[in-house]
């Protein structure tokens, strides 16, 4: 690892500016904050995200060297930052992890192919902390992220030179060096004026891409007692705002949400069109703490054509919008210190459990913050069942054969009525027009 050469020397740009100046209360550093502006806050998330999917880090798949020299650089941060190290060796916890074996089908049944090997794989998660583990009697919240991505084209990629036996570093720049960037804004913000008057866990995590292994890790042997975390807020995809419109999960899990949500994005001026999804399961972090009865909210800009692709890249982050979603979420964390309590609910899971099952595919990605009726597509895949016929980005599927769509739900239920090869009508609004095309699935 070498610190000049990943930038890791500076400080957050605003946060070295304060301490420089010096702070007295901590409604001096606000005014301090408020006359710098968000240029310097921009500056410093940029930084953080062109370090993280520096070429050096190889895309950061967990259990790569690129994976854990950038978990290096992150503890390198934290540390600058003053947070204190909270794994089980330093700020790293490691884990370990052994895939099952490639299978095949035999008849009705799975098997493992031949003499196939599957290693282990180990991961390190990467844990700081505004305050000493000793005291396990006082209550914690965690900020968290995951800091991991597909390396050069894991199994989860969508470009397509990786299907054709090519390879090309992943730099997942919005996916997800953007959450990391806001963890460490926030953990810059802290160190000039306490965001809480409670400790926070400031955790990053690796293996989520591929399944949510190190979250699944930490809640199964925290480093802080799990009966002393009262909320989770996860950052996952938070680079991409457009407009005003952001995703957040997870509102259901506790009946404080609602009104700290409120308060800070209209009392608090943040001014978010939000869409809301009450379930605590999602593919992401969060969901590791949802399952072990903790409340938690996931924050998300949208999905687009860049995801899981080599093109996810740092120029076309949105860093006036990540300040956005940092500057809500420090006034979420604000609210939360001041509550006594933030009881944990279950909730209806939008779950796979729930979903229809299908086998075929449009080859879209679907606009998941869209509100209106029918399913807008963000992107369209070269080569697959929607690009063939036509089918455009910012196109809403209202009909799939027979099957009216009125939302995702009624578009997964479309799909699972059809079988690889067949061809089918799809209806789609095009502006204020009306297009209709012949899909043949795949």
């Amino acid at each position: 690892m070498q610190p000049a050469r990943y930038g890791v020397l500076y400080l957050s740009t605003l946060c070295a500016s304060l301490l420089l100046v010096g702070c007295g209360e901590s409604g001096d550093a606000e005014l301090v904050v408020e006359d710098m502006g968000v240029s310097a806050t921009v500056s410093a998330m940029r930084q953080d995200v062109e370090a993280l999917t520096s070429p050096e880090f190889e895309g950061r798949e967990t259990g790569k060297p690129g994976a854990y020299a950038a978990g290096e650089w992150l503890a390198q941060r934290m540390a600058q930052l003053g947070l204190s190290a909270a794994g089980d060796s330093g700020f790293f916890q490691t884990f370990r992890y052994k895939p099952h074996p490639p299978m095949q089908v035999h008849g009705d049944t799975l098997k493992t192919m031949g003499m196939a090997v599957v290693g282990e794989i180990v991961g390190r998660n990467v844990l700081g902390a505004t305050a000493s583990l000793a005291d396990t009697s006082q209550r914690w919240g965690v900020i968290g992220c995951h800091h991991d991505h597909l390396g050069w084209g894991d199994e989860n990629s969508l470009w397509r030179g990786v299907e054709e036996g090519d390879s090309t570093i992943h730099p997942g720049a919005d996916d997800n060096a953007s959450g990391v960037a806001t963890l460490l804004e926030l953990a810059s913000r802290h160190a000039v004026a306490p965001l809480a008057d409670h400790p926070l866990l400031m955790a990053s995590f690796s293996g989520e891409e591929k399944g949510l292994w190190g979250s699944n890790h930490f809640t199964d042997e925290p480093t802080v007692g799990m009966d002393h975390v009262d909320w989770m807020i996860n950052f996952d995809m938070v680079g991409r705002l457009r407009g005003d419109t952001l995703a957040v999960y997870g509102n259901g899990t506790s009946p404080v949400w609602n009104g700290v949500l409120e308060d800070c994005n209209e009392g608090g001026g943040a001014g978010f069109e939000l869409v809301l999804s009450e379930s605590g399961v999602g593919p992401s972090d969060h969901t590791s703490f949802y399952l072990s009865d903790v409340p938690v909210l996931h924050f998300f800009t949208g999905q687009h054509e860049d995801y899981h692709k080599p093109t996810d890249t740092a120029d076309k982050l949105n860093y006036e919008g990540m300040v956005r979603v940092a500057d809500f979420a420090a006034c979420i964390v604000r609210e939360l210190a001041q509550l006594d309590s933030i009881p944990f609910t279950k909730t209806k899971d939008s779950s796979n459990d729930d979903a229809p099952r299908f086998k075929v595919t449009l080859g879209v990605v679907p606009d998941y913050l869209f509100s209106g009726m029918g399913m807008r597509i963000d992107g369209v895949s070269e080569g697959r069942p929607a690009q063939i016929a036509g089918l455009q980005k910012g196109d809403v599927v209202v009909r799939i054969g027979t099957i009216e769509v009125a939302d995702m739900m009624g578009y997964m239920e479309g799909l699972s009525k059809f079988e690889e090869g067949q061809t089918t009508s799809v209806e789609v609004r095009r502006g204020e027009s009306t297009v209709v095309v012949d899909v043949t699935w795949d």
